[in-house]
């Protein structure tokens, strides 16, 4: 599904922090990456979500080579095929929880009927997950751990291949951590989405099929 083939990615500040780096990622994949701060994991994800670009090597997504992509198709390549997730819950405050979730669709060129028909997708996900009941609500109405599902469900609102995790339970409690790590678990059971997140929690990281270790800019087997 994704191959991450030879990528190396400096910054004059930190150096390099991919040194031909090589991932192959099959579809339903969960994987965990870890490693201390400041190694690349963040760049990593980031350059499989085309937020960044490396210095060399290439990104297949289902065959097709993405780095050569314009500015206009990554961002059609981000919203038809990837979904994230980020420590930060990042809801915008004056919108309710389900316009958060729904913001996505609108820059994706959908049309009324396929929105509709997300819109029907969604109001599931958030049942399974919870947070139906909030729908109505603004962010600051909510807790953290409701903030978290949330993001969940706005990043499954496109149905995407791959759902990109950054650190996605670091401002959870243990209860609410270990509460997401299930809902992450049996989404990718449920749904076949590939999972791809970078963690600092062994805990969280268990629960995933396969964990690596980013070191010397270089994933290995955790």
């Amino acid at each position: 599904m994704l191959l991450v083939d030879n990528v190396t990615k400096s910054y004059v500040q930190r150096g390099t922090v991919l040194d031909e780096l090589r991932l192959e990622v099959k579809k339903g994949d969960s994987i965990a990456i870890m490693g201390p701060s400041g190694t690349g994991k963040t760049t990593l994800l980031n350059i499989i979500g085309l937020l960044d670009r490396p210095d060399s090597g290439k990104v297949v997504f289902e065959g097709t080579d993405i780095g050569n992509f314009t500015d206009d198709e990554a961002a059609l390549y981000r919203n038809r095929n990837i979904g994230f997730i980020f420590q930060d819950h990042m809801l915008l405050p004056h919108l309710t929880i389900l316009e958060n979730i729904l913001l996505p669709l609108l820059a994706s060129g959908y049309s009324r009927k396929e929105l509709y028909s997300k819109k029907e997708h969604i109001i599931g996900v958030m049942a399974q997950t919870g947070i139906e009941d909030i729908s109505a609500k603004y962010p600051f109405q909510i807790s953290g751990g409701e903030a978290q599902r949330v993001a969940l469900v706005r990043a499954l609102a496109n149905n995407p291949g791959i759902l990109l995790a950054d650190e996605p339970t670091g401002s959870l409690d243990s209860n609410n951590a270990d509460n997401l790590a299930d809902l992450l678990t049996a989404v990718n059971r449920e749904t076949g989405v590939t999972i791809i997140l970078v963690t600092h929690s062994p805990s969280l990281a268990s629960k995933m099929s396969r964990n690596l270790r980013l070191e010397a800019g270089k994933l290995v087997k955790s």
